[in-house]
């Protein structure tokens, strides 16, 4: 990445982090309860049939990288991810998740040919700490099933993250239209598994409905088409980094529409997870020359 256009990517992106930051207020506060896999559904299916409007069908060499992208993202990660907010305190969970930059960047260096670089680890192990402060409690339980299933995303969000940038998009096909396939196929495949394990709820109150709409809207369509976006203009690490957003704007919302206090250490935490941040775009996209030889 270079010249000045290049530095502005990084605060265009930072939208798809602050939506994703509101997942486990959505999730525990508008959500109907302990439904993961109907909430898994709903962010995917409807923001699937909305972005493929107007975009060309997959070309046949693309029909199996579409197929495991869409699982890796959509029809195991979400129910995963529904099933560790559902299941565990918000801050053990993205003290688990900030451990995404470090697998990426480890990741990318035998598929995308980047080298490791000290200021990488520095800040994904900074970003870890800040975190730690900002969200996690002495009292914070650990319920076994939870963990398996974020760890289990945490992975998954590695090699998927990666992989797309390996492999970009399919010619002629733009971000959302990317995301689109992506989320429809997920969407199509939980639906099944959601109607008989689940099924549908008896009632919805205002709250679930409005919970519902924002899931779909913010949450899918939005964050997601972001997301994709950001992934073609930086590297996939600096992506990640952006990710550890997440937190500070969940305990932001804790404070803001919960009333929860924050003390010293947790506003520490939120300033060492920003230096996080910031040094994690420090790292330029690979040229394409040096991409193309990898496919």
């Amino acid at each position: 990445m270079s010249g000045r256009s290049g530095t502005r990517w990084p605060y265009l992106a930072v939208l798809s982090p602050v939506i994703f930051g509101t997942t486990y207020l959505l999730t525990t506060q508008f959500l109907p309860p302990d439904r993961p896999l109907l909430a898994a559904t709903m962010r995917a299916l409807p923001t699937g049939l909305v972005l493929i409007i107007g975009t060309r069908v997959p070309p046949p060499g693309w029909r199996v990288r579409i197929a495991l992208l869409s699982v890796l993202y959509c029809s195991a990660f979400f129910p995963l991810l529904f099933v560790a907010a559902y299941r565990l305190p918000g801050g053990v969970a993205s003290v688990i998740n900030s451990l995404t930059p470090i697998i990426v960047v480890l990741l990318s260096v035998p598929w995308l040919g980047a080298r490791i670089r000290p200021v990488q680890i520095v800040a994904g192990l900074i970003g870890v700490l800040g975190v730690s402060l900002l969200v996690l409690r002495s009292s914070a339980r650990l319920d076994f099933w939870g963990v398996l299933a974020m760890v289990t995303c945490v992975v998954m969000m590695g090699f998927a993250t990666v992989l797309t940038k390996r492999w970009g998009r399919p010619p002629g096909m733009g971000p959302a239209g990317f995301t689109g396939w992506l989320f429809l196929l997920g969407g199509v495949t939980l639906l099944p598994f959601t109607l008989v394990l689940e099924g549908l709820p008896e009632q919805l109150t205002g709250r679930n409905i409005a919970g519902l709409i924002y899931l779909v809207v913010v949450s899918g369509i939005i964050g997601y088409a972001v997301w994709f976006w950001a992934l073609q203009r930086l590297t996939a690490a600096a992506v990640t980094f952006l990710g550890l957003l997440n937190p500070v704007v969940a305990a932001g919302l804790g404070w803001v529409v919960l009333g929860q206090s924050l003390n010293g250490w947790q506003i520490f935490g939120a300033l060492l997870v920003c230096v996080s941040v910031v040094l994690g775009q420090t790292v330029r996209v690979p040229r394409p020359a040096a991409l193309a030889s990898l496919r």
